[in-house]
């Protein structure tokens, strides 16, 4: 049928296990069950009769986006790449939002580094296990080092233009996405990870690669945080100096967040 099911693609980049199909994350686990028994078929040369080619696409889509590419097993909804967009809008929304008392930096901060725990966890390279000793402490020095950040910048902005304070929770993400992930997936920098020819025989593995690997993970939840939190403020410090804006203060935060989503 010109169709090949492979995951290879995605098993030596951490991070980028599966695409995001935000809807996917409406699909049943019955229904994810079923396209997996698809794809398994499709693999083992054993296509159902009357299958179509754009039922097996589809089966495709929601295996990669529900099944851990190494391990095989169906990952949490929270911690899927297809639960990204939704899930993490709603996150920044909100850390936008609330980034004027202390109290509020802490709990939205801290939702946030819980959030990231939990995808880096699900999306973790499942050859290079890791330790419950391992993830605790990655997440407790992730989130200390977001609550330190934006503490410490929330408190020291309280007398620079507006503007800079809005930005504070963008520096805590970088800055916590910069420990979060290496310390998550520390044991692929310890040991390294396998490096395949192209009939997937394993020839070793690489510390290199893992840190390479590792280091794009970090560019890329950055810059993918980048332009909500970076464009959002700027918007939002201009529009909200409108009566109209003034009016409806209860509204900005699903507003934020719907933004977000957009950018």
């Amino acid at each position: 049928m010109g169709f090949e099911v492979t995951n290879k693609r995605y098993s030596n980049s951490p991070g980028l296990k599966a695409p995001r199909y935000p809807r996917t994350v409406l699909v049943s686990n019955a229904a994810l069950d079923k396209a997996k028994d698809l794809v398994d078929s499709f693999r083992a040369g054993s296509v159902p009769p009357g299958t179509t080619e754009e039922q097996l696409h589809y089966a495709k889509k929601l295996y990669d986006s529900a099944f851990h590419p190494d391990s095989g097993e169906r990952m949490n909804l929270i911690g899927r790449m297809s639960f990204q967009v939704p899930g993490g809008m709603a996150i920044t929304g909100f850390m936008l939002q609330f980034y004027r008392t202390v109290p509020a930096v802490v709990f939205w901060q801290w939702v946030n580094q819980s959030f990231n725990a939990l995808v880096n966890y699900t999306n973790r390279n499942a050859a290079s296990p890791i330790t419950t000793k391992q993830i605790g402490v990655a997440y407790l020095t992730a989130t200390s080092t977001a609550l330190a950040t934006a503490v410490g910048l929330n408190l020291y902005t309280k007398k620079a233009p507006p503007l800079l304070a809005r930005w504070v929770p963008f520096v805590a993400v970088a800055a916590a996405n910069c420990v979060n992930i290496p310390m998550m997936r520390q044991q692929e920098i310890i040991s390294g990870i396998a490096v395949t020819d192209e009939n997937d025989n394993q020839l070793g593995k690489s510390r290199t690669a893992a840190v390479k690997g590792i280091t794009q993970v970090v560019i890329s939840r950055v810059t993918m945080a980048a332009p909500g939190m970076i464009i959002l403020p700027i918007m939002m410090e201009h529009v909200e100096r409108y009566p109209f804006m003034q009016r409806i203060k209860f509204l900005h935060a699903p507003l934020q967040v719907m933004l977000v989503g957009c950018l």
